[in-house]
Parts: C-alpha cells; structure tokens; sequence
C-alpha cells in the first residue's frame, strides 16, 4: 500500500491511513533516510492512539515509552541509529519488547536487521519533491 501526504497539514490523514495499513502489526519497521519524517509520522500516530505524552525522537535514549491514561495503550518507539550490533539490542532487551504484544515503532533497523522478528512489517517512508512524502507499507 502506498500513502502519499502532501505536506504537515495533510500528515493527520496519512497517518491515520497508515493505522489502517498497519491493521494488527505490533512490530513494525521504519526505514528512510534522515530527515524522511519518520519521528514526524511517530508524533502524529501518538497523537492519533490519544497518548499522554508527546513523542519525540529516542536517538539518544534508544526506546521511549508512551502510554494512554485514556486508553490503557502502550506504544514503544525505538531508534537504532546508534546501535553498533545487535548485541546491543538485545542488551536493551528488545524481545521482551516485541513479546510485549504492544506497538513497536523502530527507526533504523538495518542496524538490527539481522535480529528481526519473522512478523516485521516494512515502512519505507521517502521524502520526494516540495516535501511530499511516499509511504510504503509492505503488503
């Protein structure tokens, strides 16, 4: 499935189209270049779910956290460009993570590529011209 958002106004509409997409998926891979609005596609979806907190990039951290007071929900938003090996994933304890049946959003997984879980799903997400941006959801 393609999505295609024009610009930060219509991103509301791309992601909500891509919560359909997604369907049942709780382990769900980001890929695109820096800059390609993956942690912009992550605020909206936050905002989407009714989470509590804002989300914001876990460059540094590596997972945040959020959760719904509203709805109970929790989601996990990872970033592995700092990762040097997948050791270091599992040191975080990333399958507990995806064992969790929670939301996983990951950012930079060709650093742990090698340590997906069969259930993956692919998002490549790619800035095109004036901004628009391309989502592809692996069918």
């Amino acid at each position: 499935m393609e999505i295609i958002i024009k610009d930060m106004d219509d991103m509301p509409r791309g992601a909500s189209e891509f919560l359909e997409a997604i369907g049942e998926s709780r382990i769900v891979a980001l890929r695109g270049k820096m800059g390609a609005g993956k942690t912009t596609l992550v605020a909206e979806l936050m905002r989407q779910l009714r989470m509590d907190d804002e989300a914001s990039s876990p460059t540094f951290a590596i997972a945040n956290e959020y959760h719904s007071s509203e709805t109970g929900q929790t989601v996990y938003h990872f970033d592995f460009y700092r990762l040097e090996s997948s050791a270091e994933a599992y040191d975080i304890g990333i399958e507990d993570y995806w064992d969790s049946g929670n939301l996983c959003l990951m950012e930079w997984t060709e650093n742990i590529e090698d340590i997906l879980p069969d259930e993956t799903l692919f998002v490549d997400i790619e800035e095109l011209e004036d901004g628009v941006r391309r989502i592809v959801v692996e069918s």
